[in-house]
């Protein structure tokens, strides 16, 4: 059970007022380093609720959560660090970034593990889906006084949570690392909006090009 309490309003440092939802895309960052002050349940339901008023594809809703902390957190963290124990071969090397995404699971107060039921012809629009849902929870957790970093290095060891958490039959798709912050990184760089808009490229436009 959830225990109610009254729900803190974060407010723009620069103005006072509670944040419009353009500051809050903007002063988004991917935390890294938590606090260890509890989330209030409260907050964790609101994450939640957020999610779960996604538009998905479809109106199918395709994910499920699942919300972990202390112990069960850390198994998490703990089978993702065993992937390089049982291997006596050397591993990819991207997927070392396994090791600093454990790291930061254990440092952080919550974990959202985020699945869908397995449906290969519903790939694409579950992923999509559940990309959104999560961007919610990013938002809202910033929105909130919180803050957040999705993870994807849960791929390479998936099954094992799965079976672990005693879900093997669903496919987990991402985790969320959740807590109040304890660093303020500085926005890292975009691509310019040049460099991201694309125009129409018709065939006159091709048979130009080629100078045919």
């Amino acid at each position: 059970m959830f225990t109610l309490y009254r729900m803190e309003v974060v407010k723009d440092k620069e103005t006072g007022k509670p944040m419009e939802f353009e500051k809050v895309v903007e002063v988004r960052r991917s935390i890294r380093m938590f606090q260890s002050r509890k989330i209030e349940n409260e907050k964790i339901y609101k994450l939640i609720e957020m999610a779960r008023l996604c538009q998905s594809a479809k109106n199918r809703q395709p994910w499920k959560f699942m919300i972990l902390e202390n112990e069960a957190k850390n198994q998490v963290a703990d089978i993702m660090l065993d992937l390089f124990n049982k291997n006596d071969y050397e591993l990819p090397g991207y997927i070392n970034s396994s090791k600093t995404s454990a790291k930061i699971i254990k440092n952080a107060i919550t974990l959202i593990l985020v699945y869908r039921e397995k449906d290969d012809n519903w790939l694409i629009g579950d992923l999509l889906s559940i990309g959104a849902a999560i961007e919610h929870i990013c938002l809202e957790a910033v929105n909130l006084g919180l803050g957040a970093v999705w993870i994807r290095d849960t791929v390479y060891t998936e099954e094992e949570i799965g079976k672990q958490k005693g879900y093997p039959d669903l496919q987990l798709v991402s985790a969320i690392a959740i807590g109040y912050p304890d660093e303020s990184p500085e926005p890292r760089a975009r691509k310019p909006m040049e460099e991201i808009l694309i125009k129409e490229n018709t065939l006159k436009d091709l048979c130009n090009d080629s100078k045919l």
